[in-house]
């Protein structure tokens, strides 16, 4: 969806978006938890049954054999190389570089269809074995090498992201509390270093809603945009800030609308337009807009000779 949609959007209506950033995703602490996590970045949602088995099953799936000790200890241990970048990627991060090279766009599926689609692309058919062992073959497919070009970088403070919403935004449909999801709709490099790949989620906070009234107030949606996943699976904190707001500006700018259309207020970054009485919300998926990252970050970024 081109900019120019956004503005007409904008311009019917106010969205408030919190300048406060977020703390990021927070790492579950019960086995329970953990494993709903995994199962549904794995296979697309939590399994049921006994928690033995869905563990053991995760460890096959993954490593092709069955680890001892606590049950924690076991689900650690998975959710480690699943997520976890250490002194090197995670498993996570090796999955999104390869779908990144293969279609310049990673996706918000599951591990076990993204694994099938990318190999259905590459082979016409699905292989067998772990899911650590069928990335690896489709990282010497792609790559050329079972060593991917993934290296540490530095991300600075407010680093711009240009992103669309998955969800719509409605005021009539929204509550406090409720999540908007969105996506990431252009790659974002730094240092010759792929950090945020086009089709990456994220997360926004709906805080509060207020809906259009008579008498000239218009509806009112406050989301705080708080958090895009990296490249290297790595959930970033980010806002709507004043870097955001101004590249908002300008692309409004360059897709028509005047500058008594547009108004980007106050501290928390209203951004609204021309007010129309009584005017609802109503921002479909693929809306477009900016968020920053609101602070400095180490992460593993893929090496690319595209432009920044």
């Amino acid at each position: 969806m081109n900019f120019r949609k956004l503005c007409s959007a904008l311009l019917s209506a106010a969205l408030v978006v919190s300048s406060m950033g977020m703390a990021g995703a927070a790492v579950p602490t019960t086995v329970q938890d953990k494993l709903a996590v995994i199962e549904k970045d794995t296979y697309g949602t939590e399994q049921t049954g006994a928690l033995t088995e869905r563990i053991d099953k995760l460890e096959k799936d993954y490593d092709g054999t069955h680890r001892s000790g606590s049950m924690m200890a076991r689900v650690d241990a998975i959710y480690n190389e699943v997520y976890t970048n250490s002194t090197k990627p995670s498993v996570l991060a090796d999955l999104n570089a390869i779908e990144w090279n293969i279609d310049h766009e990673v996706s918000m599926n599951s591990v076990e269809k993204r694994v099938a689609d990318m190999e259905m692309t590459i082979s016409g058919k699905t292989e067998e074995g772990t899911y650590k062992q069928r990335i690896r073959k489709l990282s010497r497919l792609s790559f050329g090498s079972e060593a991917l070009p993934i290296e540490r970088t530095s991300v600075p403070a407010n680093t711009l992201i240009k992103v669309a919403l998955v969800d719509p935004v409605n005021a009539k449909h929204l509550k406090a509390g409720d999540i908007v999801r969105f996506k990431v709709s252009s790659d974002v490099i730094v240092n010759g270093r792929l950090v945020f790949a086009k089709g990456a989620p994220g997360e926004g906070t709906v805080k509060s809603v207020k809906q259009a009234k008579n008498f000239g107030r218009n509806a009112k949606v406050d989301i705080d945009f708080n958090k895009a996943k990296s490249i290297d699976g790595t959930y970033v904190d980010t806002f709507v800030g004043e870097e955001a707001q101004k590249e908002m500006k300008n692309m409004a700018m360059a897709a028509g609308a005047s500058l008594a259309g547009i108004a980007i207020l106050g501290p928390i970054g209203i951004i609204g337009g021309a007010f129309v009485n009584g005017k609802n919300i109503d921002l479909p998926a693929g809306t477009e807009f900016y968020i920053q990252t609101k602070s400095a970050n180490t992460l593993y970024g893929v090496a690319t000779t595209l432009a920044q």
